[in-house]
């Protein structure tokens, strides 16, 4: 078993290409851990941030902890995201998240186990 403060992680600049604005990763669980199956991460998008467009063949869960902001999916379709909202982006399916709000949009994100994965 492993517990501790998702602080002691060090945040990682989100350096991947059709990312704009400050988006920051803590990977909190991954292999290293021992979680040979899914992974943990906790992203923080400043104000006016977004993800790049993309899609991979994997699926990945979201939740969103605090701020406000869009997921867009297939076809620029914009869903609203806000505290509690929680989002299923299944795999190959195009998406970008996006910090719409004033503050900072804090998100945790759940990933298959995948070595490929944006940021890493």
């Amino acid at each position: 078993m492993k517990v501790f403060d998702f602080r002691e992680v060090e945040p990682k600049l989100f350096e991947v290409e059709g990312a704009k604005g400050k988006v920051y990763v803590r990977w909190l669980l991954t292999e290293k851990d021992g979680a040979n199956k899914f992974w943990m991460r906790y992203f923080e998008m400043e104000p006016g941030s977004n993800t790049p467009r993309h899609r991979h063949p994997w699926e990945h869960e979201a939740f969103i902890l605090e701020g406000e902001g869009v997921v867009i999916g297939e076809g620029g379709k914009e869903y609203p995201l806000k505290p509690g909202t929680v989002v299923f982006v299944p795999p190959n399916e195009l998406h970008e998240f996006r910090n719409t709000g004033n503050t900072v949009m804090k998100i945790l994100c759940i990933i298959p186990a995948v070595k490929e994965a944006p940021g890493r």
